[in-house]
């Protein structure tokens, strides 16, 4: 074969690119022989483990309001769409995480960030106008992340404060306004949580909040059991549930969807701290059933328990006994802290851009103080739009449809398209079709939610009572 980009890499062709990612294969034997694993250091994960923290990175509290996307769709929809959405989200990580494999072998690194991946497949592309927009994509790929993460962090604000102030009330009536003249309103009880959610988000280091991870997982597995509990007493006959509604609310329901299914922000460090980065399809595979199944059992047995009553977090349908009192509670805890987990990364990212404007002995003290001033924008959003379904919504639909569906495809075709033996117009169209997805849910998906959020700006009472089985 002639020397040329299929077998060597040339230098001419790559004489645009300004980056910091560097090709250090010369060949592409070399870079298929190359073994990163022997460039990581530290304590790394197997399998299993691996598994259980993909599954955590993606069952947080959206998987508390999946059972409001099924009324939202209907049943039949949602089921169907359900399995759809976590096969293709599961088949655009698994690309993903194969161009970011190819890419740390190609400039022999040990791991990379997903800002890291896009911004190394448009940099090391042969073409010097793709090239060029390296330093874009990666700055595009920040803001959509912060954007989703920092959004999620405002969508467990309002689900702690409503958790609070439904126990505070003791009924189960679900409305903005105070149960009775004098009592706060819930952005009264949002304004009122701003403290403890800055006390905990100035917590520097992530080891800390770790061990209350695995007591969220518990915490989430105990909801579903008793969900499951509830609709096999309330709802024996799976009756009264509505097939299907508009294709608007389908569109609605794809947005939850998405958000409560996605591990888009965890996908690449899970493959980067794995002993055996080969085995991350196994990982990939099985972390995926056991996503769309808890997600599938969450949120079809909760519409099949509370019908057209359905609230987030599901915990609100509950009764306000004793022990359903209790998970409530515990329920608030653990979204509590999975803020300040979701807050650790994006606020990361946006203090890397900060941190160098300071002086180094002035850093630590600007780093708590912005901290705390993205806590109270955060609350301010969460006070401004105080609807957790329109919120999760809107970001499954305008950063989610990006980071799982469109990136993705578009980081595949920029790795692989000079790689012999690719039926390169396949790899075009394939990706092409994938991304049309993405780029519809972006544009419809993103005005459906955005006209949901506007009217919950205005918003004071809620259309619906929650209503809790005997």
């Amino acid at each position: 074969m002639p020397l040329s980009i299929c077998s060597v890499w040339s230098d001419e062709r790559y004489a645009g690119n300004k980056s910091r990612f560097k090709i250090m294969s010369r060949s592409l034997a070399e870079e298929d022989s190359f073994d990163v694993s022997k460039l990581r250091k530290g304590v790394r994960s197997g399998v299993l483990f691996s598994i259980m923290n993909l599954a955590k990175g993606a069952l947080g509290g959206g998987v508390l309001a999946g059972h409001v996307a099924y009324m939202t769709a209907g049943y039949l929809p949602a089921l169907i769409l359900n399995m759809i959405y976590g096969v293709y989200m599961c088949f655009n990580f698994y690309i993903l995480v194969l161009s970011a494999q190819r890419l740390c072998r190609r400039c022999h690194v040990p791991s990379m960030t997903y800002p890291d991946v896009g911004e190394a497949a448009f940099a090391l592309y042969p073409n010097p106008k793709v090239a060029r927009w390296s330093t874009c994509y990666r700055k595009w790929i920040d803001v959509i992340t912060c954007l989703n993460l920092f959004g999620s962090c405002a969508a467990y604000q309002l689900m702690v404060a409503k958790t609070i102030k439904q126990l505070a009330e003791d009924t189960q009536e679900s409305i903005i306004e105070g149960l009775f003249p004098g009592l706060p309103n819930l952005r009264a009880y949002i304004a009122f949580m701003i403290v403890p959610f800055i006390i905990i988000c100035l917590i520097t280091e992530i080891k800390y909040l770790a061990p209350f991870s695995i007591v969220a997982n518990v915490v989430i597995a105990v909801a579903i059991i008793m969900t499951i509990n509830y609709a096999v007493k309330n709802n024996p006959g799976f009756e009264n549930m509505v097939v299907a509604n508009s294709f608007m609310d389908i569109i609605k329901y794809t947005g939850m969807a998405v958000f409560s299914m996605s591990c888009a922000g965890v996908v690449i460090p899970v493959e980067n701290n794995m002993k055996d980065p080969k085995k991350f399809p196994l990982v990939l595979g099985i972390g995926y059933i056991f996503i769309i199944g808890s997600v599938f059992s969450a949120s079809f047995f909760g519409y099949v328990a509370f019908l057209d009553k359905c609230e987030s977090p599901i915990t609100m349908n509950f009764p306000l006994k004793v022990g359903p009192k209790v998970l409530k509670g515990f329920i608030a805890v653990m979204i509590y802290v999975t803020h300040a987990v979701n807050f650790f990364m994006p606020f990361n990212c946006v203090y890397y851009y900060l941190k160098p404007k300071f002086k180094p002995e002035n850093q630590f003290k600007m780093e708590l103080l912005f901290r705390a001033i993205i806590v109270v924008v955060i609350s301010l959003v969460a006070i401004a739009f105080p609807s957790v379904d329109a919120l999760m919504g809107f970001l499954g639909c305008f950063c989610l449809s990006n980071m799982a569906f469109i990136c993705p495809n578009t980081i595949y075709v920029l790795v692989h398209y000079d790689r012999p033996g690719k039926n390169k117009k396949w790899m075009i169209w394939r990706a092409v079709l994938l991304s049309l997805f993405g780029v519809f849910i972006l544009f419809c998906g993103s005005f459906v939610s955005g006209k949901d959020l506007v009217f919950a700006l205005f918003k004071k009472k809620a259309t619906t009572t929650t209503e809790a089985p005997a």
